[in-house]
Order: structure tokens, then sequence, then C-alpha cells
């Protein structure tokens, strides 16, 4: 059984010739998205539909991909609301202190005091730095930046994350 990651969420066309506009769920875009990449498109209940890059870039806050045998906007308008995804065996090493999206999800966020904070819900990528999206178990949810001040040992094995509460941190 083949275990599968989401890389992005096809919006929208763009243009005439087969380009797909994509809201990025992965962090190693660049990657993910160079040209040659194999990914697979998730529509509905179908068989995924194996596709590859033939090219990449970004526009606004989008990346625009073009796929290898798609070259008209007829052939790629059903994709809408397709999810993009790789499989397990094309995920690469990460450098130490780098982290798959899927292994932070759903870690356990506590403070350097041992104070459980919430859970890691999701993850946004507004620029600088990523920010985790923690739900505290009173239904609240903070938003912590991945920076080194702040985010003082991520241990994916015991899905455990150790904080250091800046002030305004959790208000």
């Amino acid at each position: 059984m083949t275990k599968w990651f989401n890389v992005g969420k096809i919006v929208n066309t763009h243009g005439l010739g087969g380009e797909v506009r994509v809201i990025s769920k992965t962090d190693f875009a660049e990657e993910r998205y160079k040209k040659g990449n194999i990914l697979y498109l998730f529509l509905n209940d179908h068989t995924p539909i194996q596709l590859t890059v033939k090219t990449h870039r970004t526009h606004k806050n989008f990346d625009l991909l073009t796929f290898e045998g798609y070259n008209n906007i007829n052939e790629v308008e059903p994709w809408k609301n397709g999810i993009l995804k790789i499989s397990e065996e094309q995920l690469t090493s990460l450098d130490e202190g780098e982290f798959y999206f899927h292994e932070i999800v759903g870690c356990k966020v506590f403070s350097t005091d041992g104070e459980e904070i919430g859970i890691v819900k999701e993850i946004l990528t507004p620029g600088a730095n990523d920010v985790w999206v923690v739900k505290g178990g009173d239904g609240k949810e903070y938003l912590i930046p991945y920076i080194d001040d702040v985010v003082k040992s991520v241990n994916v094995k015991d899905k455990s994350i150790t904080i250091e509460l800046m002030e305004g941190l959790l208000s």
C-alpha cells in the first residue's frame, strides 16, 4: 500500500497553454516542481494520473505548472480541485533541523516548563519563516513562528516539540 503526501492543490487554469495554478502544500516547491519530476494527480475516487513536470514558475502567491503532453486549457480544465501528491519513495532525506510538514502536523507542543500548549494542526508559509498553527486544549489557536528563539527542540519520533514562551506569544 503506497503512502501519499500532498504537495499542492490545483485551484485553476492559467492562460490557454495547459498551465495550472497551484497552491503549494510543500516547503520544497523548487525541488518538487523541477522539470522532469513526477507528480500524481488525485481527482475524486479515480486512479491517480502520473504527470511529468514540464515547466514551473511562480506568479503572485501561486506556483504555475505545465505537464508533458498537456498543452491546452481543455485538457487541464477538469483538474481543478485536484490534489498533487508524491509517493513515500519520492521523499528525500533532509538536513539536520529540516522537517517535512507531515512530520510536524500532529506533534504535541510543550513549553520549556513542560506545560502542554496544544497540537500542531497546520503549517503556514507566509514568507520569511514558517508559522505553525497550534490548537490548544481550550480550542484556541496559537501561531508559533518556526524560528530558533522560539522552537527549542523537535522530536518527530516522539511527536513532541518544545518551545520558549516569549512575551505575547500565546495572547
